[in-house]
């Protein structure tokens, strides 16, 4: 880690996958029918690597396994990163997601046994401020729509959410706010599939190197 700067990212990250409402994995459980797939998008609300302002950019996996992935289990995964993204931040996305620069993303980085690719790609990334929704999108490729899960007793507006949760796919500490994907649809490096209704929920992020302050 000697050539690692120091770094921090923290934003907003979902998912919209096939399991049922709510998904296991983030209770460290086997996925419903043992199988999972579905996109997975990060936004940096601010964040630096080293001299490197990473604040704006986006990144989104689509990816899928079998099995419980908290035990053993291995995912296949191909990524879009943000082609806002200069040479210099495109580089310390890869280092950060794919684990080199350590920190969270370092063990589930470790989770991925096939990389199918890896692309620049426009991403649309919008969370809104009261966790009603949220919505990802690469044009012709990707998009993932959820609102958030409601139902006779939840009083209005408020959030169906998870304190604590032991498969909690951006670290521990953070609150989980589930949602009802309204859609779920992917062609890309293999990947292809298209529904709706199934289980979503949106993480707040905050990482840091090992190094870091």
């Amino acid at each position: 880690m000697a050539d690692i700067p120091q770094w921090q990212a923290k934003g907003d990250w979902f998912d919209v996958c096939k399991c049922n409402i709510p998904c296991p994995c983030t209770f460290a459980q086997p996925p419903t029918d043992n199988t999972c797939e579905g996109i997975l998008a990060w936004h940096i609300d601010e964040g630096r690597y080293g001299e490197v302002d990473l604040s704006g950019l986006s990144v989104v996996a689509l990816g899928a396994f079998t099995g419980n992935l908290w035990a053993g289990a291995k995912a296949q995964m191909a990524i879009y990163i943000d082609d806002r993204a200069n040479a210099a931040q495109q580089q310390a996305i890869q280092a950060i997601w794919g684990g080199q620069a350590g920190g969270w993303m370092a063990g589930f980085a470790g989770l991925v046994e096939t990389m199918r690719g890896m692309a620049t790609a426009h991403i649309d990334f919008d969370v809104a401020d009261d966790l009603s929704s949220w919505r990802v999108e690469i044009p012709g490729i990707a998009l993932g729509e959820a609102q958030a899960l409601t139902g006779p007793t939840t009083a209005p507006g408020q959030r169906v959410q998870v304190h604590n949760a032991p498969g909690a796919e951006v670290g521990p500490g953070q609150i989980a706010t589930w949602g009802v994907a309204t859609t779920d649809r992917a062609d890309g490096f293999g990947f292809k599939w298209d529904r709706s209704g199934k289980s979503s929920k949106h993480f707040p992020f905050d990482w840091r190197g090992p190094d870091a302050a």
